[in-house]
């Protein structure tokens, strides 16, 4: 093995060990004592039932990913990448063509290998604690839409992306970047009214107190809010979320069907007030700005390594192709990404507190939103005191208690309407 075979192979374990260091942390810091923050609404019980619940989804994490560290070094250190690159080029399909189907088996042989803890998810775990809505029905229905989408929708760009690198030569990197970001836009627009429908439903709010409130509040920020929308979640999960998507006038606000029960008018207007912070705050082209320069730095490094024949050597290839070569590079990636998704993360949960302070600021009132925040956690079970490592590393959105504080700090300015 050379040099980069080796920076791989820690790269895995060590992301692997340090998941489980994470981890250890986090179930450790679990707290006996409901914290007062939320006394009067989480009861202990259920508090106790949140705990149990992180440590049978962590569990489950741990599980799986040893099982995909072992599954994947095995395959490696076999030769399986070379194995399965020798047996397409036997059929003399051309590069573009022998790239989908290399790319198509590996990631189907994933998928099927992680089906397993995605059923013992859904139908003991999520079952378990009260989550789970779906049937097998459902659930085989959902993978089949997924299996379908994905051919649909990442054939096309991958033909592209393979394409381009292999004839386009040095220029082929900016060419993948450019119809990546395309790609990307029109995803933005046709998602929120093609793709998402095909899994839930879609109904415009009621006429009624609460539809009024919500375009009453919208006026006032000047949001063009054409309609708002509930979503059929609860056919799933009996969890609760938010959240705005799309572009232009695709743009939608949508509601899980099951955050209207429980919330007051108020409550509900505060959360919609937060989506709405993240439009205002420009986070969503803050976001895809992001994405767009990360994209175009993975594809220029890309195209440099592509040209290293001792990334292909690493992986016991006897033969170097664009194809193996995103697929090695991605492995070869996975200390940078880390290094990225921890700054995505912060900037994320940032931008989390900056929408809870519009929120706060427009609807002149602190203690809805707050409110509503803890109605979510509890019927999330989320958990109440993550470890700051943990948070660190994974978390897209601030913990409760930490967001609590800094909406309380917001109540000497917010003027209460």
């Amino acid at each position: 093995m050379n040099l980069i075979g080796y920076i791989v192979l820690f790269s895995l374990v060590f992301g692997f060990l340090l998941s489980i260091c994470a981890d250890y942390l986090n179930i450790s810091n679990l707290k006996a004592n409901l914290p007062n923050e939320v006394k009067g609404i989480y009861e202990t019980e259920k508090y106790k039932k949140s705990q149990d619940y992180l440590r049978a989804t962590t569990q489950l994490e741990l599980f799986s990913g040893g099982a995909d560290l072992i599954i994947i070094l095995l395959f490696w250190f076999a030769a399986g990448f070379n194995s399965l690159d020798q047996w397409l080029r036997g059929f003399g399909w051309g590069p573009v063509t022998t790239g989908i189907l290399f790319i198509s088996i590996l990631m189907f042989g994933q998928n099927l290998l992680s089906l397993p803890f995605r059923i013992y998810s859904t139908f003991v775990i999520e079952e378990k604690f009260g989550f789970n809505k779906m049937d097998l029905k459902t659930f085989w229905t959902d993978a089949l839409k997924s299996i379908l989408l994905t051919c649909a929708l990442g054939i096309p760009i991958l033909a592209g992306i393979l394409s381009f690198l292999e004839y386009a030569k040095a220029d082929g990197w900016f060419y993948c970047w450019i119809a990546t970001i395309l790609y990307m836009l029109v995803l933005q627009f046709i998602a929120p009214t093609w793709i998402m429908p095909l899994f839930n439903k879609f109904e415009p709010l009621e006429d009624g107190q609460l539809k009024e409130a919500i375009f009453n509040y919208s006026k006032s920020v000047s949001f063009p809010l054409k309609n708002i929308y509930v979503m059929d979640g609860s056919k799933r999960s009996s969890k609760s979320n938010a959240f705005f998507t799309g572009f232009g006038k695709n743009k939608r606000i949508a509601l899980f069907d099951t955050l209207l029960e429980g919330n007051s008018v108020k409550e509900l207007v505060s959360i919609i007030a937060h989506e709405i912070g993240h439009y205002k705050k420009k986070h969503i082209y803050i976001g895809m700005t992001s994405s767009i320069i990360h994209m175009g730095f993975l594809f220029f490094l890309l195209s440099i390594f592509l040209k290293s024949p001792e990334l292909f050597s690493a992986f016991y290839m006897d033969e170097m192709s664009v194809y193996a070569g995103l697929i090695f590079f991605g492995m070869l990636f996975t200390p940078i990404e880390l290094f990225l998704s921890i700054f995505l993360q912060r900037q994320s949960r940032k931008h989390e507190f900056e929408a809870d302070q519009f929120a706060a600021e427009t609807t002149g009132q602190t203690e809805p939103l707050i409110t509503a925040l803890k109605k979510l956690c509890v019927q999330n079970l989320s958990n109440l005191t993550p470890h700051p490592f943990y948070v660190f590393l994974n978390y897209s959105h601030p913990p409760l208690l930490h967001r609590i504080d800094a909406i309380k700090k917001l109540e000497g300015s917010v003027s209460v309407k």
